[in-house]
């Protein structure tokens, strides 16, 4: 049976297996010229048509919209779930193994469906880290996006651009591309749900945190004022025992079933996911040295709440309290700051990434402040982030960053040598390396 290609195609195809003029076709109740159009796709057929064409041409109207059997498509549906259950509480690597095999079966048989799990396996290898691969593969899906926008919505794959470059540490290109997404988000009034919420974080994360204000900025705080970090629920219990019903029910060929119960676990674990996204853009914002001290604390110990629910959120919540450290510190609230970095450091149990070196800058600044002897600090600060310098960290903004502070730092205190020197690793952590290193990308931003 006939599958390839658009309606029109599979509507011809069949009419010519069966040896079918288009006026046969037709019948009494539409005419040939309809027909045609329908076949050249310049008219697609209603849901009225398409049954009554289906019923001629002795398919279903789901093969004919679609391309594939009701079963097939349902059976790729749950596929689809249960690869999207995989990457949002499971393992990305698996996740991103189930999408290629969906890509694979699927094929061009259903644009649709093999768009969305294309979209998945790139959104997976963003997960796994693999930051080049997953923007390849969100750069091709942007072109195809402008030739197809029927199949893939630009908006979402803007956005996830965005934050690859972020962190992948091309901030320029980071920066243009979430211009663009606010552009679109604008211009549709989009200011709440997931695509809102995604937007901001990637907004406020990409901007300088000496800066003072933007409509990036703007757009960010109003999406914060319009919703809040609300408080975050552990429901992950409930989402496993949906998630191990619907692979049982799909294990007894209840395949509609498993669908819906697949449904219920990726909507029960939705409030979470935009709860913690609300949380990082807020901490993102809580950075800048331009917020306002009272909003800032606010957002920032709401962030700090919805990390501490989960382990698998460890590190941000060591890096919110750092952030909600350096909040007390612009308030003048030296014993706050030094408290919540002295929590920090206890969650920073395999001393990897910028925490606890921002840790014990914090605990310096405090004894500095003070009147106290910082150097047990600063040592300590230092030789946490000599580690970085190891390959598996990249460069990292916020490294560069900590350099600078250790370089002020030791200034305060009158140690040049020490102070000339952390200033020199600030700019070489700002500098060279890239997590995306050989892989090559126009720079340009399609509209």
């Amino acid at each position: 049976m006939p599958s390839q290609g658009t309606i029109g195609d599979r509507v011809r195809g069949l009419r010519l297996n069966r040896r079918m003029s288009q006026a046969q076709l037709a019948g009494p109740d539409l005419s040939d010229s309809y027909v045609s159009l329908i076949e050249s796709g310049k008219r697609t057929p209603t849901p009225v048509v398409a049954r009554l064409l289906a019923e001629r041409l002795g398919c279903t109207t789901e093969f004919l919209l679609h391309g594939i059997e009701p079963r097939q498509r349902i059976d790729t549906e749950l596929g689809l779930r249960h690869a999207e259950l995989e990457l949002q509480h499971g393992d990305p690597a698996i996740a991103a193994d189930r999408f290629t095999e969906i890509v694979k079966a699927a094929d061009e048989e259903n644009a649709m469906l093999t768009a969305q799990a294309r979209f998945g396996r790139a959104r997976a290898l963003e997960a796994q880290g693999r930051l080049g691969q997953a923007v390849e593969a969100f750069e091709r899906l942007r072109r195809e996006a402008a030739a197809h926008p029927e199949r893939l919505a630009d908006l979402p794959l803007t956005i996830a651009l965005s934050r690859c470059y972020q962190r992948a540490g091309d901030r320029l290109r980071a920066r243009d591309l979430a211009a663009a997404a606010l552009s679109q988000a604008e211009r549709l009034s989009i200011t709440q749900g997931e695509l809102a919420t995604d937007l901001a974080a990637v907004l406020v994360e990409a901007r300088s945190e000496q800066e003072t204000d933007s409509p990036e900025l703007t757009y960010a705080k109003q999406v914060l004022d319009a919703t809040g970090v609300p408080e975050v629920v552990d429901r992950s219990g409930e989402i496993r025992a949906l998630w191990h019903a619907s692979a049982a029910a799909a294990a007894g060929e209840d395949s509609a079933l498993a669908v819906r119960l697949a449904d219920d676990a990726i909507m029960a674990g939705r409030e979470t996911r935009l709860a913690l996204q609300l949380a990082r853009a807020a901490m993102h914002w809580s950075r800048l040295s331009t917020a306002p001290i009272g909003e800032a604390e606010g957002l920032i110990s709401a962030a700090v709440k919805a990390f501490a629910v989960f382990p698998a959120t460890t590190r941000e919540h060591g890096e919110s309290l750092i952030v909600h450290a350096r909040v007390k510190l612009r308030a003048g609230d030296l014993a706050g700051a030094g408290e919540l970095a002295v929590v920090a450091l206890g969650l920073a149990h395999d001393r990897s990434g910028t925490t606890p070196a921002e840790a014990h800058l914090v605990l310096a600044t405090v004894a500095l402040d003070q009147g106290g002897d910082a150097a047990t600090h600063l040592r300590e600060a230092h030789e946490l982030l000599q580690t970085l310098d190891r390959p598996v960290f990249g460069s990292d903004r916020q490294a560069a960053r900590c350099w600078r502070e250790l370089g002020d730092l030791y200034g305060r205190g009158e140690a040049r040598a020490p102070q000339t020197a952390a200033y020199r690793k600030a700019l070489e952590a700002a500098g060279v390396r890239s997590a995306m290193a050989g892989v090559t990308i126009d720079a340009t931003v399609s509209r």
